[in-house]
């Protein structure tokens, strides 16, 4: 069996992140109360509360790139990731990290793009062409 994994973070708030995570990303809602609502983010479980989000800095350092720590992310097929991409493209994101490949022709070459949720959490998505690069080295 797969294992899922399941987040809660915080957002300032609850209707931006719908519109955000549901009309933006394409997530689907699941449960909700007055001060938290689920998400489906990419087939794991993201539950956004109402609440101060972390303090992030940029602090990592990957290939060429300072990124924000700490971020939530998901990593897709290279298909879904175009997609997303353009996805993003046509709804007027704007990229802290424009879509770019990193590490490429190396093992665990990839593409990234960086972006913000309307309450500032750093979000990164990965495409891989093919899943068995993820973690070689």
């Amino acid at each position: 069996m797969r294992s899922l994994f399941h987040l809660a973070i915080h957002v300032t708030d609850l209707d931006a992140a719908r519109r955000f995570y549901g009309d933006v990303l394409g997530c689907a809602e699941g449960r909700s109360a007055e001060t938290w609502v689920d998400f489906d983010f990419f087939g794991h479980q993201l539950s956004l509360h109402l609440g101060r989000p972390f303090a992030t800095s940029r602090t990592g350092k990957v290939g060429d790139h300072r990124v924000m720590m700490p971020h939530l992310g998901v990593v897709l097929p290279l298909d879904g990731w175009l997609a997303l991409a353009e996805r993003l493209r046509a709804r007027g994101v704007a990229f802290d990290i424009p879509p770019v490949i990193r590490f490429e022709g190396q093992p665990g070459e990839q593409r990234t793009m960086f972006f913000f949720d309307p309450s500032g959490n750093p979000i990164e998505i990965k495409g891989f062409r093919d899943f068995d690069g993820l973690f070689a080295s």
